[in-house]
């Protein structure tokens, strides 16, 4: 089965998901896309490898992992998107070590996290495409060039305020969405909506 190499396209707002983000990957010789959705931290860890002249006061989770591989001599060599089940994305991280190769599951949203910061190439398989993949048609480019962000912007939003995208939320639906994150132990996630949970309780 063959594999196609894919870029970054642009990471927009979710039309569909409150509070996520549509990353879209392009194939490089060919004209569909690949819209995947993440989350919010998962997407500005993304858009602060893409900006190479901003750098967060620490470092990210997936700055941690690069720096702890290249301790050990560990290097990502590529990301592949594998399987498509149910909409759900699966990836694996092509790694190598003292020239011995090995193959670690992976979220999607990490997966390319990793990849930018390796400058590893991203690919999936063909039939992957064929089932999820899409034309942007012009209108479609123009809407998705409108909705998309600066890079900036999603970085000073982890720097500044790591609560920002749930600033506008009702209380209720952060309550729900914290109980969500826990039980998909999404610890990252749930440390913000708590944050932003507290802060609330602190400001009534």
């Amino acid at each position: 089965m063959s594999l196609v190499r894919l870029n970054i396209k642009g990471i927009s707002y979710s039309q569909t998901q409150s509070g996520a983000y549509a990353l879209v990957l392009s194939e490089v010789d060919g004209e569909r896309t690949l819209p995947i959705i993440i989350g919010a931290f998962e997407a500005q860890s993304i858009a602060i490898a893409l900006e190479k002249e901003i750098k967060p006061p620490r470092p990210l989770t997936h700055d941690l992992f690069k720096t702890f591989a290249k301790r050990f001599n560990i290097i990502v060599k590529q990301v592949i998107i594998h399987k498509l089940v149910d909409g759900v994305f699966y990836s694996s991280l092509i790694c190598e070590r003292n020239k011995i190769e090995e193959i670690i599951d992976a979220r999607t949203s990490d997966a390319i996290a990793l990849a930018t910061r390796f400058k590893a190439p991203i690919f999936t398989f063909e039939n992957i495409l064929d089932k999820a993949g899409i034309i942007l048609k012009i209108k479609d480019e123009t809407k998705l060039e409108q909705s998309k962000f600066k890079m900036e912007d999603l970085v000073t939003d982890i720097i500044e305020n790591p609560t920002a995208p749930y600033k506008n939320k009702p209380l209720k639906e952060l309550e729900k969405q914290l109980e969500e994150a826990v039980t998909d132990e999404d610890y990252e996630l749930a440390a913000k909506l708590r944050d932003e949970i507290s802060k609330r309780g602190k400001n009534n």
